[in-house]
């Protein structure tokens, strides 16, 4: 596994949103410095959708790694702790993210995946699996507006993902930040993905032409600066 700490958060793309362009899993993968990485796949957002598992085996597959998942809601060991140390990356899917950090909470996961982080295990994933290592999150997971959650806090700073895919994503992650009622952070487009070597965002990339992400912050008078931020597009392979 890699040295030192990484995140691969995702605004949305990937094998379940992307099945015929690898290229945001295979960066995943090529992150882990291994020829065939271990990637475990953790699915609570989506209550563990059978199917969302059984695409990820395929893809991961695919793209020579050593795939598997750990539910927690059937788990197949007691040493969960072991299991996911053991990995070379963690690959976090969609769905509720405040469902899935209660869930996570109750079982330790947030407390596990600190220290995998802190071990150079590769952590990543699209859309819940993205906020979920941020400060604050945008997040659906409740019915109605966009609301601000807090999230696990491995980067002390706020996310949305989905930022070009779906039309009140923006302007309401624009109003929270400018209102204050959210910390300063990063908008991700769907096929784009920011890269943090620790705290540090090393890099932007995207998995089609145009797709990138933003950093905006308060601009002083109750609205925001937006910055579009370069990103490096992948090869589809």
């Amino acid at each position: 596994m890699a040295s030192f700490p990484q995140i691969i958060a995702m605004g949305g793309g990937g094998f379940s949103m992307e099945p015929d362009n690898p290229a945001l899993d295979r960066y995943v993968c090529q992150a882990t410095g291994k020829a065939r990485p271990r990637v475990c796949f953790l699915a609570q957002a989506s209550g563990e959708s059978y199917t969302y598992i059984t695409n990820f085996y395929r893809a991961f597959t695919e793209l020579n790694a050593h795939p598997s998942h750990l539910s927690l809601f059937t788990p197949h060991t007691a040493d969960v702790a072991g299991f996911l140390l053991g990995q070379d990356a963690i690959y976090v899917g969609g769905g509720n993210t405040k469902s899935m950090l209660a869930l996570w909470r109750e079982w330790g996961m947030d407390r596990i995946l600190r220290q995998a982080w802190g071990q150079g295990i590769v952590l990543a994933g699209i859309s819940a699996g993205a906020i979920c290592w941020f400060a604050e999150g945008l997040t659906d997971s409740i019915p109605g507006d966009y609301t601000s959650l807090a999230c696990l806090g491995f980067l002390p700073m706020s996310c949305s993902p989905h930022f070009d895919g779906e039309a009140k994503r923006r302007p309401t992650y624009h109003r929270l930040v400018g209102e204050g009622r959210m910390r300063p952070g990063y908008g991700v487009d769907d096929g784009a993905a920011l890269h943090f070597s620790g705290e540090r965002l090393q890099r932007v990339v995207a998995s089609r032409p145009n797709a990138t992400a933003y950093h905006i912050e308060p601009d002083g008078r109750g609205a925001v600066s937006e910055t579009r931020l370069d990103a490096q597009l992948l090869e589809r392979g």
